[in-house]
């Protein structure tokens, strides 16, 4: 069942607590996100980033708290809606998670058909487009281990674009990266989310963080904050 958020707001998370299995990892998270807003979650390893995103995007279900993402209430959310909601939600991973076998034209094509698209020409189309987005306009026909590793991250960004959702979900896009790809990666990320796209970036790499500047949330010790702009982030 879909409900209705106040105007802009895309994510609005009150008094949730984050589980990942039997374990709560963050407790008294409240975030309130708005279409074209960009924001990091930074935390120690196992600090509960992963599992915020997991629970946005109903991977991992909401057990307290409510949690309304594009429309839909987390903790009432049935099965049969689940993928409805990923349809407005693009997941950037750390570890790419292309098919080796495909090249990156047949990986974007297997996305779109495996989400309803039928049509070889509007496929086509689609991923010229999101291609051209990501910088990849000429490379659609080679396979991943032809790519650099930043290259291979711009597919990745470019399959999360195909279904032009409302939100993206980036966890440690630049954890396998170096710093001038990491850049080039972050500036991407930045410039989609003026496109009127929500980005949540989970990181560590406070050095991006320091040269693309945005709210930022920390994961510590069971507790979600956010940090105030002078605040050193000693932990990263």
């Amino acid at each position: 069942m879909q409900e209705n958020l106040p105007l802009d707001v895309i994510i609005e998370l009150t008094d949730c607590a984050i589980w990942q299995q039997e374990h709560p990892v963050l407790d008294n998270v409240n975030l309130s996100v708005r279409k074209g807003e960009f924001i990091y979650l930074v935390g120690r390893v196992g600090s509960g980033k992963s599992s915020l995103i997991k629970t946005l995007n109903a991977q991992i279900p909401l057990r307290q708290g409510v949690g309304l993402v594009a429309g839909y209430n987390l903790s009432k959310i049935k099965k049969k809606e689940i993928p409805y909601l990923r349809r407005k939600i693009g997941i950037v991973f750390q570890d790419f998670q292309l098919l080796i076998d495909r090249s990156v034209n047949e990986n974007l094509e297997f996305v779109l058909r495996a989400t309803g698209w039928k049509s070889k020409l509007e496929i086509d189309i689609r991923i010229r487009e999101v291609l051209e987005k990501v910088g990849l306009g000429l490379k659609g026909f080679k396979m991943p281990h032809q790519l650099s590793g930043g290259e291979q991250q711009r597919v990745v960004i470019g399959r999360a674009l195909l279904n032009d959702p409302d939100i993206v979900l980036a966890d440690e896009p630049t954890g396998n990266l170096d710093p001038e790809t990491s850049e080039g990666i972050l500036r991407l990320l930045t410039d989609i989310s003026k496109t009127g796209r929500a980005v949540i970036v989970a990181t560590h790499n406070y050095t991006l963080l320091k040269k693309f500047s945005a709210k930022t949330y920390r994961c510590d010790d069971g507790k979600f904050t956010q940090v105030n702009e002078d605040e050193e982030i000693e932990f990263l």
